[in-house]
């Protein structure tokens, strides 16, 4: 095995029990699937990145949860953004991933590491109606709850997320899901997780984002899905734009994240946080 380095780190937080825990594998060469899985589920957390090589700011990664290896993860690139600052310094780091390169801009604002990553060409599809209705059998909910001045989507920033809004704060912080139902039509249609939303106000949304293709019922915070509903919001014309949402997650877990999403004219969407290392004791 080449030399390497494990950092354990949240993001999207200040604080060590908030955020989305991730870990960051640091390398000369990326181990062999078998064995990034094998990391990834002893980590144990939702995704773990692993970077090779070990200097210069263009680099290869790969993200593995602890069942399967996921196309792209947003909180764990912040979190390597973050890893990579604190080892390299300051700069725009050039991630080469299996969806195409993720441009992650690492800088210290008032004392922190902050990591802005740039995501792929979002894109968006309505949601049928059939997934629609058996998504909601297995959450249990209503039809009516929806808030449909933001229609069920399927939307992608590098992966794929149902988009599902309701109208009512007390519907999104009530979540209770069929874990093995919803798995299967997640599997099914090739989503990663499901953005579930609530609106605010226009810059400030509300998240929850099961995730149990990955194994792990919930994320505290989704990078990726940030980025996709950022996306999501432009093209089908929801949002003004240029413009910047914030979205509040993992808050209902007892792991508040804070996730920022700017949203240009065209392009990629930029998903922006702090992350924080953690110790042993957090794993």
């Amino acid at each position: 095995m080449t030399d390497s380095s494990l950092h354990l780190l949240s993001a999207f937080t200040t604080d060590p029990n908030g955020g989305n825990p991730a870990g960051v594998w640091i390398g000369d060469t990326l181990p062999t699937p078998e064995t990034m899985q094998r990391i990834a589920a002893e980590v144990g957390f939702s995704e773990t990145a692993f970077v090779a090589p070990q200097i210069g700011f263009e680099r290869t990664v790969r993200y593995y949860s602890p069942e399967v290896e996921v196309p792209f993860c947003g909180h764990a690139t912040v979190g390597t953004g973050v890893a990579l600052g604190e080892l390299s310094g300051e700069g725009t780091y050039k991630l080469a991933t299996t969806i195409g390169q993720v441009p992650v801009n690492v800088s210290i604002k008032d004392g922190q590491w902050q990591a802005s990553l740039t995501s792929v060409e979002p894109t968006h599809t309505l949601a049928s109606d059939t997934l629609v209705t058996d998504v909601l059998s297995a959450l249990s909910w209503q039809q009516d709850e929806l808030d449909l001045s933001i229609p069920p989507a399927r939307a992608y920033a590098g992966v794929w997320h149902l988009v599902l809004a309701v109208s009512q704060a007390k519907r999104l912080a009530n979540l209770d899901y069929d874990f093995g139902q919803l798995k299967v039509l997640m599997q099914q249609d090739g989503l990663l997780t499901l953005q579930l939303i609530w609106r605010e106000t226009s810059g400030i949304f509300h998240s929850r984002n099961p995730f149990p293709v990955g194994g792990v019922v919930e994320d505290p915070a989704t990078g990726a899905a940030a980025a996709a509903l950022g996306g999501y919001l432009r093209d089908a014309q929801l949002i003004s734009v240029p413009n910047q949402i914030v979205i509040r997650q993992g808050e209902a877990m007892g792991r508040p994240s804070r996730l920022v999403v700017d949203i240009p004219a065209s392009g990629g969407i930029v998903v922006s946080g702090t992350a924080v290392p953690l110790s042993l004791t957090h794993c």
